[in-house]
């Protein structure tokens, strides 16, 4: 069935889908967002870790393979707001030596364009959304710029007991920046600091998608259709311009919606997996892979987690998820030896019982009990996030399998490389020296697999179509009315959490795609 033709489609209404439909539907333009999950409201997040899991991922699953495989459950969304739905609101940007590391150290790949041009774009996202922390103090690592519009979080004892030991090793801890309200904003409440931030946050004071960009979008005409599977996206008869998407609405039944621009905003792996899926007579290989580099380059962050208990009620369950405390000391790529990449580290999020019950699977009976006892009372933790190179081995692969529409499964293959392995080792032998050094009584790190977050690549961006699939823009080389938005377009990950550079690498892009409209949907 065909719908009237729109000015853009969709796919996708998470955090850069949300973007992009704000700018373009206050433009003026018919816009329509497609989402595969429910459209979840607020009366829907509730703050429990069972029901916190409807907003997780869902519908067909991604093979996963190679040596480190990717664990996505925690990582991707299911319904409106998508994966920012759920996510932690930490929010570091980027620094300038993640955009050019190809040219700073012969290794990896640059970015088109530089810190510079993107800076102002982060500027604008901690206005419109509300972000708290203290900019100036990160201005030791990175170039000056405005102010956040909100003073830093209030901090507690369990993130506050690990500022000494990590300054005894010379590593600065600052405010994180975060995406949340440490007071009122916009008509938005102040944090409560219950720690359930993770399965979704009912007040509206962690700034998901549907409280900002997407409730600008909506209040400028903007449709949502929920449940709604995009399986391809559709070209002209002479393959020049894309047409609109094929996608199987709530009741599975097969839909056309045609528009004069798509936007493919879904998860990483879901991008390279839709361009892949709409191979025709003049796309063999999918769409815009003439040269074959859609689904490649696939990166993941590497977590070094530190578990320490401290003798002293250090009251964990109180405050966010996201972090207290963060530097950037160990961003330099080369600043451990024998290793290579940056390092992210955070300290400072709530704890819940399963939090320090998952830590130890070892213990059970009486030794479980004293340890919960211990750990109610005296557990936190660090989180050190170290950067994975881009490899074009790490890829997107369509499989034989197939979901219930009859679209190919994705596979997604992943290996860290040595410097990726070496890094999460130095990350935890670091960490374990700053919790000692902080006092913890009891020290303890998990070694038996590198768990990953944060996918990125599949759909890189580059100086042209030789060595990319879009330019700095999300616009695609080959199709140049189909943008591509999210990670999957950064052709290097950092170590730092992704939204906030999600949201302005969009926000750039949305802006150029509305004042080029004519240009572009012809």
């Amino acid at each position: 069935m065909a719908n009237e033709k729109v000015d853009v489609v969709i796919v996708g209404a998470g955090a850069s889908g949300s973007v992009y439909a704000s700018v373009l539907a206050k433009a003026g333009k018919k816009v329509v967002l497609l989402e595969a999950g429910p459209d979840w409201q607020m009366s829907d997040l509730i703050s429990s870790e069972m029901w916190g899991r409807r907003i997780r991922p869902a519908g067909a699953p991604f093979l996963l393979e190679g040596k480190n495989p990717f664990g996505y459950a925690g990582q991707a969304g299911w319904g409106v707001g998508g994966a920012a739905l759920h996510y932690f609101a930490n929010h570091p940007r980027f620094l300038p030596n993640d955009y050019k590391i190809k040219s700073e150290h012969n290794r990896a790949l640059d970015w088109p364009i530089s810190y510079q041009d993107v800076a102002p774009f982060y500027d604008k996202v901690a206005h419109d959304i509300g972000m708290s922390g203290d900019a100036k103090a990160e201005e030791k690592w990175r170039p000056a710029g405005q102010s956040y519009p909100m003073p830093p979080m209030q901090t507690f004892r369990h993130g506050e007991i690990w500022v000494k030991g990590f300054e005894s090793l010379g590593i600065r801890m600052v405010p994180a920046p975060v995406a949340m309200n440490s007071t009122e904003f916009k008509g938005r409440p102040a944090c409560i600091y219950d720690g359930w931030c993770h399965v979704g946050c009912p007040t509206g004071a962690l700034a998901n998608p549907t409280v900002t960009y997407l409730s600008e979008a909506r209040k400028a005409k903007a449709e949502v259709r929920a449940l709604c599977s995009v399986t391809r996206v559709l070209t002209n008869a002479q393959g020049t311009k894309v047409a609109g998407v094929e996608y199987y609405d709530e009741k599975k039944v097969r839909q056309v919606q045609e528009a004069n621009v798509v936007v493919l905003a879904a998860w990483s792996g879901q991008n390279s997996r839709l361009l892949l899926n709409s191979a025709t007579d003049k796309h063999s290989k999918g769409l815009n892979n003439s040269n074959g580099l859609v689904g490649k380059y696939m990166m993941t962050h590497s977590i070094a987690g530190i578990n320490a208990i401290f003798d002293e009620d250090i009251q964990n369950h109180l405050g966010t998820i996201g972090a207290q405390y963060m530097s950037y000391d160990r961003y330099g790529k080369t600043s451990y030896k024998d290793a290579f990449g940056s390092t992210y580290i955070t300290c400072g999020a709530a704890q819940k019982t399963h939090d320090f019950a998952s830590t130890r699977p070892d213990l059970f009976g009486p030794d479980l009990h004293d340890y919960m006892k211990r750990a109610a009372r005296g557990f936190t933790r660090i989180s050190m996030f170290g950067e994975g190179l881009p490899n074009i081995e790490n890829r997107i692969e369509l499989a034989s399998d197939k979901d219930e529409f009859g679209m190919p499964l994705g596979r997604l293959t992943h290996s860290f490389d040595q410097d990726a392995v070496a890094l999460w080792n130095a990350n935890l032998e670091e960490g374990q020296r700053a919790a000692k050094a902080a006092g913890a009584k009891e020290v303890w790190v998990g070694r038996a697999a590198i768990p990953t977050t944060h996918l990125h690549g599949g759909t890189i961006m580059g100086t042209d179509a030789a060595n990319s699939v879009v330019n700095s823009f999300g616009q695609c080389h080959e199709l140049p009315n189909l943008y591509v938005a999210g990670p999957s377009i950064f052709p290097t990950e950092g170590a730092s959490n992704p939204t906030y550079t999600i949201l302005a690498v969009s926000l750039r892009g949305a802006e150029q795609l509305a004042a080029k409209w004519a240009t572009v949907a012809g």
